[in-house]
């Protein structure tokens, strides 16, 4: 089992791109609260959730069936030894590989992935730019705003969510308060 220390200098050595870093960041932080409230090992959650797209920088094509995100990372945590429960979520992240969610962290990665792009979006149009100012209702005006952050598919994030077992609503407002969490971390802790 690799320590988060270890997963860290991973993504530092992986990830250059600071926009990317915060993702993973944010998505750890949700995950992490997952198990806590779900009593699951957090370590281990964690690290899945911190290194989920340790590849897609340097491998972004997912069409590229040898190297293509996240592949790369596949390979690179079985040749590290690292647990199966852990290339399992990333694997199951990444719905177009074909690898289904069957753990509990599997549906809380892919449920809390592609949230926290919107709910970070929503603090960086803020003029405050802090995260503590965000609320739920923020959010989902955001949400509706289909072209805001277009790129984030808002129908895939209910049905993960859902898949999870858990309310759209509090699904967010628990993913922000995770986010809260590390707000300074994430540049968006406010002046």
């Amino acid at each position: 089992m690799p320590t988060r220390e270890q997963a860290w200098t991973l993504v530092c050595d992986w990830i250059q791109n600071d926009g990317l870093r915060k993702h993973v960041l944010s998505v750890e932080a949700a995950v992490r609260a997952y198990a806590r409230k779900y009593g699951a090992d957090e370590e281990l959650w964690g690290i899945a959730a911190l290194v989920h797209d340790l590849d897609y920088e340097r491998f972004p094509n997912m069409d590229d069936a040898v190297d293509g995100h996240p592949r790369t990372a596949l390979r690179l945590f079985e040749s590290l030894g690292w647990p199966g429960e852990i290339r399992q979520a990333v694997a199951a992240h990444a719905d177009f590989l074909g690898v289904p969610p069957v753990h509990l962290l599997d549906k809380t990665l892919r449920a809390c992935d592609e949230i926290t792009g919107l709910i970070l979006a929503t603090a960086y149009v803020r003029p405050s730019r802090n995260l503590h100012e965000v609320t739920l209702a923020s959010v989902k005006k955001k949400w509706k705003d289909r072209r805001f952050t277009a790129a984030i598919d808002r129908e895939e994030i209910a049905h993960n969510v859902a898949a999870l077992g858990e309310d759209l609503d509090a699904h967010i407002q628990f993913v922000l308060g995770a986010m809260q969490g590390i707000a300074d971390e994430l540049g968006v802790g406010g002046a």
